[in-house]
């Protein structure tokens, strides 16, 4: 199995889903699908196709600079903050090699945190509590007061 899903989060808590991806680029799309379907329920005002571009980006640069000996997994995580939704994405890896870069014109890379920073209210990258590297965004008014 390539990822699993907590289809139900504790009643009360503010996770509202999480999945676990092999690193493998069919992750990408996969990661797509089902945040698109576990968040559909709770009917979010915000753009979920912005959000999907967001997770789509995180997810792919976890699955390309993700770094560990040992087999892993990339982990996301949704959480409701009041009126907030954000998005967390834990991979192994050094949390100082996150940085927003301004590729040139020709740059194959290096557009994905400059896509995140631009759709986002805020996002943030440091050390995850999992171990590794976090990167998330958080998309304000996401539900209506």
């Amino acid at each position: 199995m390539a990822y699993t899903i907590d289809r139900y989060p504790c009643e009360g808590a503010p996770r509202l889903g999480a999945m676990s991806l092999h690193p493998e680029p069919e992750s990408v799309s996969r990661a797509r699908r089902w945040f698109r379907k576990f968040i559909a329920p709770y009917n979010p005002t915000c753009s979920v196709d912005d959000c999907v571009l967001m997770l789509s980006e995180l997810v792919t640069n976890a699955i390309c600079y993700g770094e560990s000996e040992d087999p892993w997994l990339v982990r996301v995580e949704w959480f409701r903050e009041a009126t907030s939704l954000r998005v967390e994405v834990h991979s192994p890896g050094i949390p100082a090699s996150v940085r927003l870069r301004h590729p040139d014109a020709d740059d194959a890379h290096g557009r994905g945190l400059l896509l995140v920073d631009s759709l986002a209210d805020s996002w943030h990258a440091g050390p995850s509590h999992l171990g590794g590297t976090v990167v998330s965004f958080v998309v304000a008014d996401a539900w209506s007061a």
